[in-house]
């Protein structure tokens, strides 16, 4: 019984304990929720501290923007307030600058001008002067500054001659000397005509006139005087302008003989000529002021890069050129070539004309009546005639003699008295003499007429004059007193009786 008793009283106080547990559990369990409550709460006030404290740093930076914004407002309002007052400043000293240049600014303006263009007219008189003094340095140096290239054609010039004869070998000599380079105002034309047998080109070369050589020295502007030309010695520039036509001849001369072998070319006539007008007349005249007949050995002595080297002497005295006494005033030589009549055979003169009257027929005249009637046409027209014989002729009727020393030269003389057209060979075969006989010029007269073809290579070879049937008898007329007949029995285009009856 004490033993159950104990068991119960274990049992009451092992449940006692286990409630005390329990409660004490159930106390912890509670101790435990009221701190998690109270460590919520406390995190709870944390955060609503943190978010106050980050609301309160907004505002406090959107305040510090809102002053900055302010200040830079006040900063940009007190800046523009300054330019505006600085601008409005700036423009009253505009102001009252351009109120004193008013006062003063005309004179101080026109002293300023007068300044720039006094300025201006010494350069412009200096660039003027210096042009001048180029111009002359130029001139002088017209021999050193020749092609230097002109013996390259040599080969070239070769082969035109053995494939296109005369002719070709001229054109292309042409050509090499258009190389050439000359100062602006100074053309180097020229013109030329070779002979091969005797190996001599004459070349015909157009000189300056005398405005090549400035006849004013320098330039000089003064305020006083304003621009000035001081004029050049009259001396001094007709030495200028003779040292500048013996220069361009001595020039061409050396280019040729350089572009052409001693094989092709032993000599050279040199004839210089001057075109322009007459002053008492008016009419065109082409004085020659400077013949020479260059042999090449002779040549090749000359040193033509020395310096001390003076043209006009080295043309008179070494190479015995005809140099014109006074080439500024165009005063004309007579060419160094005379013509050698003695190579030609003529035959007694013939009086024609007293056997003729007004009713004589050309074409019934024999074929030496008409050639002393054409030496008397020529005679009439003022040159020199002669008939040559018919045997050996080499195409050679008759020649005359020019002795213009302008103008003037050898004239060969072919008549033709045909009843109809005169072929183009007749033309080409008279260029041929011409060439050969050096002569200067070249007429074909005939009864009858020629054709285009003939006309066109006269004006192409420049130097042959063709008188048909129609111009004979009016020439006869004029010159002669001979009223003549040519009775052609077929008119030629464009002709009428008239013109031969």
């Amino acid at each position: 019984m004490a033993q159950r008793k104990g068991l119960i009283a274990q049992m009451i106080d092992a449940r006692k304990q286990a409630k005390k547990l329990e409660a004490q559990a159930e106390a912890r369990r509670h101790r435990e929720l009221i701190a998690e409550q109270k460590r919520q709460e406390a995190e709870a006030r944390r955060e609503a501290n943190r978010a106050e404290a980050a609301a309160k740093k907004a505002d406090a930076a959107r305040l510090r923007h809102e002053v900055q914004a302010q200040r830079l407002a006040e900063q940009a309002a007190t800046k523009a307030a300054r330019e505006a007052t600085q601008r409005e400043q700036a423009e009253e000293r505009r102001r009252i600058a351009d109120a004193r240049a008013n006062a003063q600014g005309a004179a101080v303006a026109k002293r300023l001008a007068e300044q720039e263009d006094h300025a201006r007219k010494l350069a412009e008189a200096e660039f003027r002067t210096e042009a001048l003094s180029a111009r002359i340095i130029e001139y002088a140096q017209l021999v050193a500054s020749r092609n230097r290239r002109a013996a390259d054609a040599t080969l070239e010039l070769s082969a035109a001659l053995s494939n296109g004869g005369p002719t070709d070998f001229v054109d292309r000599l042409q050509h090499v000397l258009a190389q050439s380079r000359y100062p602006e105002g100074l053309t180097g034309k020229a013109a030329a005509h070779y002979d091969p047998a005797s190996r001599e080109l004459l070349v015909e070369y157009e000189l300056p006139l005398q405005d090549a050589v400035p006849t004013v020295v320098a330039y000089r502007y003064t305020k006083a005087k304003g621009m000035t030309a001081v004029p050049r010695k009259e001396p001094e520039t007709k030495k200028l302008y003779g040292d500048l036509l013996a220069r361009l001849t001595l020039r061409t001369i050396a280019e040729v003989f350089d572009a052409a072998s001693p094989d092709l070319v032993t000599g050279i006539v040199f004839n210089g000529y001057v075109s322009t007008k007459d002053k008492a007349t008016g009419r065109a005249i082409r004085p020659l002021l400077i013949s020479i007949d260059a042999e090449r050995n002779k040549f090749a002595e000359v040193q033509l890069d020395e310096p001390e080297l003076d043209p006009v002497l080295c043309l008179r005295s070494h190479l015995n050129a005809i140099v014109s006494p006074h080439p500024y005033h165009l005063e004309a030589v007579r060419p160094v070539v005379s013509f050698d009549l003695s190579k030609y055979k003529f035959v007694d003169e013939m009086d024609v004309i007293a056997g003729m009257d007004s009713r004589t027929d050309l074409l019934k005249l024999s074929p030496s009546e008409f050639e002393h009637l054409i030496r008397r046409l020529f005679e009439a027209i003022g040159m020199k005639s002669w008939v040559t014989q018919a045997s050996k002729d080499e195409g050679v009727d008759g020649v005359a003699i020019n002795e213009d020393p302008i103008v003037g030269g050898l004239c060969i003389i072919q008549a033709k008295r045909y009843s109809k057209i005169v072929g183009l060979e007749a033309v080409h075969a008279l260029a041929g003499v011409m060439d050969h006989k050096r002569a200067a010029k070249g007429v074909l007269v005939t009864t009858s007429w020629v054709g285009k073809a003939s006309r066109d290579f006269a004006a192409a070879n420049g130097r042959i004059e063709i008188i048909e049937g129609r111009n004979l008898k009016y020439m006869l007329k004029e010159h002669l007193g001979l009223d003549v007949l040519i009775g052609l029995e077929k008119l030629p285009p464009g002709w009428q009786k008239a013109d031969v009856a």
